[in-house]
């Protein structure tokens, strides 16, 4: 989750730790790029309005990235301007949130997004994250 205000932030992540995610916080988006490369997380949630560079900028990098350009990316912001910009430019973000938000709404926009096993639905199956251990495959009786 990439928010500067700490009210979302507190927020959001007692909705998503209540069902169990594991839930990343940066505060700008120099913060949010660096925890989104070194983690590689399954889902982002990201402000337009952010101090430094801002959440269309964070955006754009996050797509080049070859490690993030397939983390689904989910956009909020409370700012009306910045929610018509977000229409106007529609720049790689996979879903829009605006503030405020309920719960029912964060988990329908993830579940569009990711399937029961937390993979990115846009993203092949066999497809593993840079750095993850490989699983070895179970022995077949012969």
């Amino acid at each position: 989750m990439i928010d500067d205000s700490p009210t979302i932030v507190a927020l959001l992540k007692r909705m998503l730790q209540q069902n169990h995610y594991a839930v990343l916080v940066a505060y700008d988006g120099e913060s949010g790029l660096e925890i989104a490369r070194r983690e590689v997380p399954d889902l982002i949630f990201l402000d337009i309005v952010l101090p430094g560079i801002d959440g269309f900028s964070t955006l754009r990098t996050l797509r080049r990235d070859p490690l993030t350009k397939d983390v689904p990316i989910i956009m909020i912001s409370g700012n009306a301007q910045a929610t018509e910009q977000f229409y106007v430019q529609r720049i790689g973000a996979d879903d829009f949130m605006k503030k405020p938000f309920s719960r029912p709404e964060v988990f329908s926009r993830i579940e569009a997004l990711l399937d029961e096993t937390g993979t990115p639905r846009h993203v092949a199956r066999p497809a593993q994250r840079p750095g993850a251990a490989a699983q070895p495959e179970p022995a077949t009786p012969a």
